[in-house]
């Protein structure tokens, strides 16, 4: 896609599958949440992967290595190698190692996805400022990180050290709802610090350059459930991508989108990525999508109709963003929206 704003989302009259070689798909909210899978994931991947299509798994989650996830992946049934699996451990380490001397020490603030990273790139992970550490990467360590790692952290960035960070997500989902994610402990540091990292992680540079490196993709589909990760390092990589709606964006915050976190499609879960996707058509002074039509009157978006929820979603956003243009649309939703039931 260009990155003019788009306007609404977009139609395929072929399957997703059909149409991209490659799936780029999130994990937190799009496949799993909290270590169980997300209804209809892994009956729509084994479908997409029997129909041609390569899978491959792309996390801002620093905390596991590629080899912990795939395994995981498999149990929940959806088969998957080490190499399919893309992070944000990964793409910091090839951003530190472009700049940093083979054999480094790098004091680690995260998981052993961190430490496993770095040490492909020829770095040496530590643990301490006092074991003088030319830069500091952090990344996801799972809620019981201890509180002395940032300390740890602080010491060093203060002493001259470089600082890295794998992504700056403020949440994550997990089973029992929205939890800080690695952007929240980035900001301990910061504040304590004053300093600023160099991010790798998604909607970053990083990661798309690390993920094109790694599954040599020609025509990618970036798959996610965040608009400020996931969609905006789609814009970012001039890919297309799909949202779906299992994860932390709901139908308000997508219709208040502005331009680089808008996808190219919208569809309810992962069996948006078997089938095709409708047109949304301009009617009068509306859009239409299904048996849906959207629009903005004075300050208010309105709709009528019935149907499938998900066409008027994106009848919605198509009323919203046009009216938008460049901006973030600031009608207010919610009305409309409940509407809908999504």
């Amino acid at each position: 896609m260009s990155q003019q704003y788009r306007s609404r989302p977009l139609g395929s009259a072929v399957a997703l599958s059909e149409a991209y070689d490659t799936a780029l798909l999130d994990l937190d909210g799009v496949v799993y949440a909290g270590g169980h899978a997300i209804g209809h994931a892994v009956e729509s991947l084994g479908t997409a992967r029997q129909g041609g299509m390569h899978l491959a798994y792309v996390t801002n989650n620093a905390l596991r290595t590629p080899d912990a996830v795939a395994a995981h992946l498999t149990e929940l049934g959806v088969p998957a190698d080490a190499a399919d699996v893309i992070t944000s451990a990964q793409a910091v380490a090839r951003l530190m190692a472009d700049q940093l001397p083979s054999g480094a020490r790098v004091l680690v603030v995260g998981g052993e996805g961190l430490r496993v990273a770095l040490r492909e790139r020829g770095l040496v992970p530590v643990e301490s400022a006092d074991d003088d550490p030319v830069a500091v990467a952090q990344g996801y360590g799972g809620p019981d990180l201890p509180w002395g790692r940032f300390s740890e952290a602080a010491y060093a960035i203060s002493r001259g050290a470089v600082w890295f960070a794998s992504n700056t997500d403020l949440t994550i989902p997990s089973a029992r709802g929205i939890a800080p994610g690695n952007g929240a402990a980035v900001e301990v540091v910061r504040i304590a610090t004053g300093a600023e990292p160099q991010v790798a992680g998604k909607p970053l540079p990083p990661m798309h350059r690390e993920t094109v490196l790694r599954t040599g993709a020609k025509r990618p589909l970036v798959v996610g459930d965040r608009l400020d990760t996931d969609i905006e390092g789609a814009f970012n990589g001039g890919v297309d991508s799909l949202l779906v709606l299992t994860g932390v964006t709901d139908a308000a915050r997508l219709i208040a989108a502005g331009p680089e976190h808008r996808p190219t499609y919208v569809d309810r879960d992962l069996r948006g990525v078997l089938t095709g996707q409708p047109e949304v058509a301009e009617e009068g002074a509306g859009f239409r999508c299904g048996g849906w039509t959207a629009e903005v009157r004075g300050e208010a978006l309105v709709m009528d109709g019935e149907g499938d929820p998900v066409d008027g979603l994106r009848a919605l956003c198509a009323a919203a963003w046009t009216h938008a243009g460049e901006g973030v649309s600031p009608l207010d939703a919610r009305k409309a929206v409940a509407g809908l039931g999504l």
